[in-house]
């Protein structure tokens, strides 16, 4: 009887506590398995934050595949780096050459010889998707479009990406040419760091030759900057082999995301995937900004150089991302400065690496560049030096 009445109680106990722990594992498999599915009726997808990169949801993103105009991403990318470094203004004019002027698909009918400034061809490029502009800006920076590609698969290796081969500036179909959501939402978010580009992306419509009798009227192909608050930018796509395709960006509440789909049906098909993402992330995570771009963190000492020291700036904006009310710990910033730098030192090189680190864990590491150019001293400037540090040696 105390038998019978032992096993009852093991039963029980059993069936209190073992089948709930079994159900609560299940309930909790699911819930963490909720987030693959998103996205629906598109090859690949990505969302990332942006300060960090932290990957919020992917599907295939990895899968090397066409990209079609969100080729311009990297042009556009290209474009802002030469304004950044003072090659390029942008009230430089820019004159279309016939090559550019016979591009085919989305273009903005620039004709040849005529001229625009670098303003104007880049709302061309992001607001209308303007292949013909697309051309016209790379022949002017590069020289060629052939060197201008040259200088996008270099890009490519520079921020590592596996999964990319640029053909082309535009995103014409050509052989060998592809992305992936991965690599494009890394370029991206290289993109993003130079705040300027969403005041072309995020622009709904604008006017071309605007005082003339050949007004052109641009409309934004990322009808999402219309229609989703927040979203301003930044490339859409669309080829027969590609399909519909967008690599949009949105900020909400000082959290900057990036989300990218290849290969949707149809355009009401990629936007609804992407506004998925976008309101997934902003739901679930939030940001804490510790640094903006551009913020000096010390100075580098430089040997050689017509100054000693270059001021080390931050290269993009540092935030920490946590789930929604999780409260963010004290973090240290780690300044590790490069030393054995030697001019000639362009602005924008590298000199240093801060560190954000929370219990000896390393959360984000993030370059830190040059604020301006160094030209390497003279030699009656070395020599002033030299003679200068025995005047004090033998004092």
């Amino acid at each position: 009887m105390k038998r019978i009445a032992y096993l009852i109680v093991t039963l029980l106990l059993f069936t209190s506590f073992g089948a709930p722990t079994a159900l609560a594992a299940e309930e909790k498999k699911k819930e963490e398995n909720k987030t693959t599915e998103i996205v629906t009726d598109v090859r690949s997808a990505i969302l990332i934050e942006r300060d960090t990169g932290k990957v919020l949801y992917e599907k295939n993103s990895k899968e090397a595949l066409p990209p079609a105009s969100m080729t311009k991403v990297m042009t556009m990318l290209l474009i802002m780096e030469a304004i950044d470094e003072g090659k390029l203004t942008w009230n430089t004019k820019i004159r279309t050459s016939e090559h550019a002027a016979s591009m085919g698909g989305s273009q903005i009918f620039l004709e040849p010889g005529e001229e625009m400034t670098a303003k104007e061809m880049m709302q061309g490029i992001a607001i209308g998707s303007g292949n013909d502009a697309s051309v016209a800006m790379a022949e002017h920076i590069a020289g060629s479009e052939e060197a201008f590609i040259d200088m996008m698969n270099a890009k490519v290796k520079e921020l590592g990406l596996k999964n990319t081969v640029f053909k082309n500036t535009t995103g014409l179909p050509e052989s060998g040419h592809y992305s992936s959501a991965h690599d494009m939402a890394i370029m991206a978010k290289e993109l993003l760091k130079y705040e300027d580009i969403t005041k072309f992306t995020g622009m709904y419509e604008s006017y071309l030759r605007e005082n003339s009798d050949k007004k052109f009227w641009l409309v934004n192909t990322n009808k999402l900057v219309r229609f989703y608050p927040g979203v301003d930018g930044l490339k859409t796509g669309f080829t027969a082999e590609a399909k519909y395709c967008l690599t949009a960006t949105a900020q909400k509440d000082g959290m900057r995301v990036i989300a990218v789909v290849f290969g949707a049906p149809t355009s009401k098909d990629r936007n609804a995937q992407v506004t998925k993402m976008l309101n997934y992330a902003f739901a679930q995570y939030q940001t804490h900004p510790v640094l903006k771009r551009n913020q000096a963190i010390g100075e580098a000492k430089i040997s050689k150089g017509e100054d000693k020291r270059v001021a080390a700036l931050t290269s993009e904006p540092l935030s920490l991302l946590t789930k929604k009310g999780e409260k963010m710990a004290d973090v240290e910033q780690k300044v590790i400065l490069e030393k054995k730098l030697k001019a000639p030192i362009k602005k924008g090189d590298k000199v240093g690496t801060i560190k954000l680190v929370k219990d000896g864990k390393v959360l984000l590491e993030s370059p830190l560049v040059a604020g301006k150019d160094v030209k390497e001293a003279g030699w009656w400037t070395l020599y002033k030096r030299s003679f200068g540090m025995f005047t004090k040696a033998g004092k």
